[in-house]
């Protein structure tokens, strides 16, 4: 293990952060000229093809896309829309991005026309890199939009209007000399669901990714250049930043890439006991259908350690789990807006359905309403310590929201939007959000945006999305519905219903339940309780 000694690992530890910062030059290059040969990826697909690929292959080809977009005009600042499944291309673009002072922008191939239209020009999208099955979908946003952009590649076939990104990077230079970017300066940008109206633009700099994952990649992942590491997150969310892309290559470490339709728990065994994965990383939801297998069936002679983020882990799963591989499922805790912040490192005893604790970097605790610290065992508000020192990995702002970005400080505090408390031997323990946002299968859902489509509908006429807990995914979205006149509930409703989210929104947000309610709980002054809506849930799926 990389930390035996967590205390005087966490009280020596200290941010090095030089003036200039380029992630691609100054981290990713270190390894590839180093050893230029070494594995940085191992990619397989659905039908068997294998690709072995190094860190110097990843170096040229992400000077090569650097080159082709600087070719374009697509200039220092600009943002990059990165629509890919787990295709090398989502890699390499993202090495280019970073190597030529872009902002690199991934989404997820679940988001639908409407939602690429809002993207498109909230982020001021210069270029746009996807494959051929969404290419139809970025038209019709850019078509809705008006948006114009410089560059549109596209990743296998052909359509009218797309350029090949094959051809492009085949023929661009080989020889790019990296942006002298500036530590502060833009690099990721991820759209992040709130309680209220559109999606947030969370924006990380050159070094709090690029820096700040190396806790993320030591501490937690307790990575090492010898590790072959495979992190089952969607390439449009941050945790493949986090464990996909930073975490493992700011060590030096190799991942391992499925690139497969949907996911499946017996060719997840079968790859983890067929290929040589060292560190493995999923969602409490991938583990939870995991266990649901014979899993005496299968032996993973290179696995040696294995965890867990995006929402609360069942101690349950971690018990059984243990049991069949004798491997504890770590558990840790962040944000897209943060890198890893809390979690349970080898080198300490995991307490079953803790978060663990602080990152070294990081004072992490729970606060009161005017901003002090609360003592073990108190509930209160999750929150970061951003004074006298502000951690590294913790992102810029929220584009073009100076508002909402003040509005997540509280004192000396960045307020996470997490409820929870400490114990008296420092571990977190998760309580819950502190908003209406909702966790599903380590899905962020903003309840409004949901809400915002149902209203499109003309049967209904109010509605309110809560969490309703699932021994599966952790929470559903649930949906209460009030009709408009001349309609009644029914089975063949809630379906149209759902298929129409599906259609608007991207698929992984709709309501898979909906119960028509004759009036919604409200304020006085109006708004929607949807606490006392969850809490109603809760009640309700604890009885059955």
């Amino acid at each position: 293990m990389n930390v035996t000694d967590y205390d005087s690992t966490y009280r020596s530890f200290q941010w090095e952060v030089p003036q200039l910062f380029n992630f691609a030059r100054d981290t990713f290059d270190r390894h590839a000229n180093a050893t230029p040969q070494r594995r940085a990826m191992l990619w397989v697909d659905e039908t068997g093809h294998v690709r072995d690929l190094s860190f110097g292959y990843f170096a040229e080809q992400s000077r090569r896309f650097a080159a082709a977009l600087t070719q374009r005009g697509v200039t220092r600042g600009s943002t990059v829309l990165l629509l890919l499944p787990r295709l090398t291309a989502w890699w390499e673009s993202i090495l280019g991005c970073l190597r030529a002072g872009l902002i690199a922008s991934p989404g997820t191939i679940q988001l639908t026309a409407e939602d690429l239209a809002y993207r498109l020009e909230a982020a001021e999208i210069a270029a746009v890199v996807t494959d051929a099955e969404n290419a139809p979908k970025v038209d019709e946003a850019l078509s809705q939009s008006g948006h114009a952009v410089r560059a549109k590649l596209l990743c296998g076939g052909q359509r009218e209007g797309w350029e090949s990104y094959d051809q492009v990077l085949e023929q661009a230079p080989a020889i790019f000399e990296a942006a002298d970017t500036h530590a502060d300066d833009p690099a990721m940008l991820f759209f992040t669901s709130g309680t209220t109206g559109k999606p947030k633009m969370a924006l990380h700099t050159q070094a709090s990714y690029g820096i700040g994952h190396y806790v993320t990649g030591y501490f937690w992942l307790d990575l090492t250049p010898d590790d072959l590491h495979w992190n089952l997150s969607d390439t449009g969310w941050a945790k493949a930043g986090w464990s996909s892309f930073f975490g493992p290559w700011t060590i030096g470490a190799a991942v391992f890439v499925q690139h497969a339709a949907r996911f499946s728990s017996k060719e997840t065994l079968q790859l983890l006991a067929t290929y040589p994965i060292t560190t493995f990383c999923g969602a409490p939801t991938n583990y939870r259908m995991l266990i649901q297998e014979d899993l005496s069936q299968y032996r993973f002679p290179h696995l040696r350690h294995c965890v867990a983020a995006g929402e609360p882990l069942n101690p349950e799963v971690i018990n059984v789990w243990k049991e069949a591989t004798g491997l504890t499922i770590r558990d840790g805790f962040g944000q897209t807006e943060t890198v890893l912040v809390c979690g349970n490192l080898p080198c300490f005893e995991v307490k079953p359905g803790s978060m663990g604790k602080p990152m070294p970097g990081f004072v992490v605790s729970t606060i009161d309403e005017e901003g002090r610290e609360l003592p073990p065992g108190q509930e209160g508000d999750i929150a970061i310590r951003v004074r006298p020192q502000r951690p590294v990995g913790l992102f810029k702002a929220y584009w073009k929201e100076p508002e909402r970005t003040a509005a997540c400080y509280r004192g000396d505090w960045y307020l996470t939007g997490d409820r929870g408390m400490r114990d008296e031997d420092g571990y977190l323990w998760f309580v819950g959000r502190s908003d209406d946002v909702i966790l599903s299968s380590a899905y962020r859902i903003g309840p409004f945006e949901i809400e915002s489509v149902l209203l499109e509908h003309p049967a209904v006429a109010e509605s309110a999305v809560v969490a309703s807990p699932d021994p599966l995914r952790g929470n559903i979205v649930k949906a209460f519905v009030v009709l408009t006149e001349g309609y009644t509930p029914s089975e063949a409703l809630v379906k149209e219903l759902q298929q129409f989210v599906q259609q608007k929104t991207a698929p992984y947000k709709y309501p898979r339940e909906i119960e028509f309610i004759d009036e919604l709980p409200k304020t006085v002054s109006g708004k929607i309780r949807r606490v006392e809506l969850r809490e109603r849930e809760l009640h309700k799926k604890a009885q059955a």
